[in-house]
């Protein structure tokens, strides 16, 4: 038989793994070793604002929509005005929700140089969720105890069912809040070392 014009060296299966591993080997410690994308804080305090801001809206609303029916229906009833200023404490309660999660998330936000795309889209995602979710109750609430109030004026007994309805909407933010919190605290744990700093 013919001997092979190969040279020997590269018939060497070391040749052969670096030529398909040291590629892959270089490219893999690239992407980990990238510098940190430096709006990557705009998003984490974009979280921070979004949790505040929306979480007052919702609060605003359900404040302001349940105070216009306590207000019409204390001018007939003033004796209930104080046993219906319950839509109230519990509109106000959403802007605790988006309080907390807020203060959470800023002390969550690590030096701009060393903070990771990955826990800044955690912190926004945090923020929205808790937010949007407290917006939502808010919204409910606002609209479930304007009605409430003027109709438990009317009859009594309709008292206890307007109460499981806003306790039910308030669930809503609350389980925002539950979420919101899971999110933030594991993206610290996971977006850590993802990237290096990009301070020189």
């Amino acid at each position: 038989t013919a001997k092979s014009d190969v040279p020997f060296w590269l018939k060497s299966p070391a040749v052969h793994c670096l030529s398909l591993i040291c590629p892959a080997m270089v490219f893999a410690a690239s992407t980990v070793l990238a510098a940190c994308d430096p709006s990557s804080a705009f998003f984490g305090f974009m979280g921070v604002t979004s949790a505040i801001v929306f979480a007052n809206l919702g609060a605003a609303y359900g404040t302001a929509k349940s105070g216009v029916g306590i207000s019409s229906m204390g001018v007939m009833r003033p004796d209930l005005v104080m046993r219906s200023i319950i839509p109230v404490v519990m509109a106000g309660v959403l802007g605790i929700y988006g309080l907390i999660t807020a203060v959470i998330i800023n002390g969550k936000l690590d030096t701009p140089a060393t903070y990771s795309s990955y826990s800044g889209y955690a912190h926004l995602g945090a923020g929205l969720t808790v937010g949007m979710s407290s917006l939502a109750a808010g919204l409910a609430i606002g609209i479930v105890g304007d009605a409430g109030v003027r109709a438990n004026a009317q009859q009594p007994r309709l008292f206890v069912g307007m109460i499981l309805i806003l306790i039910f909407a308030e669930a809503l933010g609350l389980y925002g809040l539950i979420v919101g919190l899971v999110v933030a605290s594991t993206a610290s744990e996971k977006g850590a070392g993802l990237c290096t700093s990009y301070a020189p």
